[in-house]
């Protein structure tokens, strides 16, 4: 899938320009602050096929060796349903998230609460605290 134009609403939901959100963590140019903002760019990063960065942001143990995503599921919404700890001065946290997605003209959700870490200084997506759940 192509980058979203610098301009384009960011796909997080945050009210902010694609460019000035999740896409200076897609290019590297900066690191997730918070794990929050880390599952938000990760929601990104799986609307726009940025398979590099998910790779990239997921914690070394919990790794795949690689990730086909499927070119028919649109990731179209995130909501943030809760917090814990990963904030600035954090080691660790959590994010429970519902993500919503369209395909084969059907829509769906995926609901979750992530594990997230400090490795090397940079947010990491560990993996799921309780077992996945698809609407």
């Amino acid at each position: 899938m192509p980058t979203p134009p610098p301009t384009a609403p960011c796909p997080c939901g945050l009210p902010a320009d694609y460019a000035n959100c999740c896409g200076r963590y897609h290019s590297g140019a900066q690191q997730a602050p918070t794990a929050e903002l880390l599952m938000r760019s990760r929601f990104s990063a799986f609307a726009v096929g940025d398979v590099p960065y998910l790779l990239r942001s997921w914690h070394a143990s919990t790794r795949p060796p690689r990730l086909d995503l499927d070119p028919d599921q649109q990731w179209v919404r995130l909501e943030i349903l809760g917090a814990e700890r990963g904030a600035l001065f954090d080691t660790e946290g959590s994010v429970e998230f519902r993500a919503h997605y369209r395909e084969g003209g059907h829509t769906g959700s995926l609901h979750e609460n992530s594990s997230f870490a400090r490795e090397r200084g940079a947010w990491v997506y560990v993996g799921p605290l309780s077992p996945v759940v698809f609407d």
